[in-house]
């Protein structure tokens, strides 16, 4: 498998990320470079390694430790909830309808 001058492209599109056409042949090759070395470790033989040193096992405790208190109340820093979760407002970069995420105009 390798990344093409188009992959890029169509990758910084949906990742909403800026980039320069001269930047596009570096990354390029660094993405291939990174895929090669995923390549070459797919091939390592690993049929013969135990998944953990004979004889350790990991450290465990009880989940019981309390939840920390909010320096101030969730009403200052989250005023709007619905079904137990912050609604936010929509990211510019979204869309012209503004609004909160989840109102119920904006869901569909």
């Amino acid at each position: 498998m390798s990344v093409s001058m188009e992959d890029v492209r169509q990758l910084a599109q949906l990742a909403r990320v800026g980039l320069d056409e001269e930047h596009i042949p570096t990354l390029v090759q660094e993405l291939n470079g990174i895929l090669g070395h995923m390549d070459a470790l797919q091939r390592v033989d690993i049929t013969r390694v135990p998944p953990t040193p004979p004889g350790w096992e990991a450290p465990l405790r009880d989940d019981a430790a309390p939840a920390d208190a909010l320096v101030r109340p969730r009403a200052g820093f989250a005023p709007a909830m619905r079904d137990g979760f912050f609604l936010v407002p929509r990211l510019a970069t979204h869309g012209e309808q503004g609004g909160v995420v989840g109102d119920d105009e904006q869901s569909a």
